[in-house]
């Protein structure tokens, strides 16, 4: 059975792609030929995607069963049970082989052809290996949809992060970022995050680089991973946090846990060798221009070197959706853009203190790497193949990417 006859494509976040490798394989030696597409529900824009995608897909192989999956699949699977030949697998059977199989066996007849006709969506060439570590989430966010997709939150047994790990490392990865819906939270046989990224670098001494996904702001793991970073080089010191708002009344009415202090003592904690990112909804229920100022005022103080901004996306079901005092799309996407414009000056303020500075990087594709800290790297010379991690000067700065040569 040939693996390019499943075709996949993942929409939305990174647990997401690490899936649709794992559904790819197992339906590999299973079914003769299909294309999976795994959803996003996140926003009502990435749903509305999810179905355009799915509906070109479908007129171009009207003979190929395709799976949707994913969260947006599991929220509305009416969106795409209207779809021909189109079989929604809901995120609590989209690793369950028998799920697959029982549609095909039931709809043999409809299917006659073994290759798929046009899909372009190339798979990613990975340079890192994402390795999935819990999954769920318990926590009452009011704007999370995902978390009722999802399901509460389940830690992995850590035999199989460590299998997985090494699977990696064998397969010519040098970099693994470990990955989950709320990785924070993982706790399983007397283990925390922080102990599998430590027992992870003790294990597996070919790890050269480790990374872990988003972070819960609240969660006192942040700091004994900072302790980590401190301690061992492999462990990447850029951590993303999902901070959402800077501002304190937004955060309570969010129903987060944590408040622009806590952020302010992760800052203080980390000291200079330590960067982060943040996740930020712009336009929250009663989110005033004052309170938007007050994110930006943190941003000021804590100066995270990238900011994922977005405009709030009110999800039916959630409490969010019916909280009085709407902020208007536009207001959202205006707010969006001036965090955005701080974040970028702050993080050119940062690559240029750095200029002049040899670092370590891991090349992706076309000589474009990424340094510790996540920042692209555009390699001058001759071409790099993909996994490789070097040495490189950091020369200059343009179109906010560094060009370093090899050193």
């Amino acid at each position: 059975m040939q693996e390019e006859n499943i075709k996949t494509l993942s929409l939305g976040c990174r647990l997401n792609a690490l899936e649709t490798e794992k559904i790819q394989k197992l339906l590999r030696n299973a079914i003769n030929c299909a294309i999976v597409v795994n959803t996003c529900a996140v926003t009502a824009e990435a749903e509305r995607q999810s179905g355009q995608t799915i509906r070109k897909i479908a007129r171009e192989n009207p003979n190929i069963p395709i799976f949707v999956t994913g969260c947006a699949a599991t929220r509305n699977p009416g969106l795409f049970n209207q779809i021909p030949n189109t079989f929604v697998v809901n995120n609590d059977n989209k690793l369950n082989l028998d799920a697959y199989v029982d549609i095909i066996s039931k709809n043999a007849c409809n299917f006659n052809s073994t290759q798929v006709i046009k899909f372009n969506h190339p798979a990613p060439n990975l340079s890192k290996q994402f390795i999935q570590v819990q999954n769920g989430c318990n926590h009452k966010c009011a704007y999370c949809i995902t978390r009722f997709l999802r399901g509460p939150a389940i830690s992995f047994d850590y035999k199989d992060i460590l299998n997985d790990a090494k699977e990696a490392v064998k397969n010519g990865f040098g970099e693994i970022v470990l990955t989950g819906v709320d990785t924070a939270s993982y706790a399983r046989d007397g283990m925390l995050i922080s102990d599998v990224c430590k027992n992870l670098l003790r294990d597996v001494k070919e790890i050269q680089r480790l990374r872990i996904s988003s972070m819960d702001p609240a969660s006192p793991e942040i700091f004994r991973l900072i302790d980590l970073i401190k301690s061992d080089s492999r462990m990447m010191p850029h951590l993303h946090l999902s901070m959402q708002s800077g501002s304190n009344d937004v955060l309570c009415a969010m129903h987060r846990r944590h408040n622009a202090d806590t952020v302010r003592r992760i800052s203080t904690y980390a000291g200079k060798g330590v960067t982060f990112s943040w996740d930020i909804i712009c336009g929250f229920p009663n989110e005033t221009e004052e309170r938007f100022q007050e994110t930006l005022s943190l941003v000021q103080e804590t100066r995270p070197i990238k900011i994922h901004a977005f405009p709030f996306s009110a999800r039916p079901g959630t409490e969010a959706f019916d909280m009085p005092n709407q902020v208007t799309k536009e207001t959202a996407k205006k707010r969006v853009k001036v965090i955005s414009d701080m974040a970028d000056k702050i993080r050119y303020e940062f690559m240029r203190s750095n200029l002049g500075a040899t670092v370590s990087v891991l090349v992706e594709e076309n000589n474009i790497a990424r340094t510790p800290h996540d920042i692209n790297v555009k390699i001058q010379g001759n071409k790099i193949p993909s996994r490789t991690i070097c040495n490189i000067e950091l020369q200059n700065i343009k179109d906010g990417v560094y060009i370093g040569i090899i050193v």
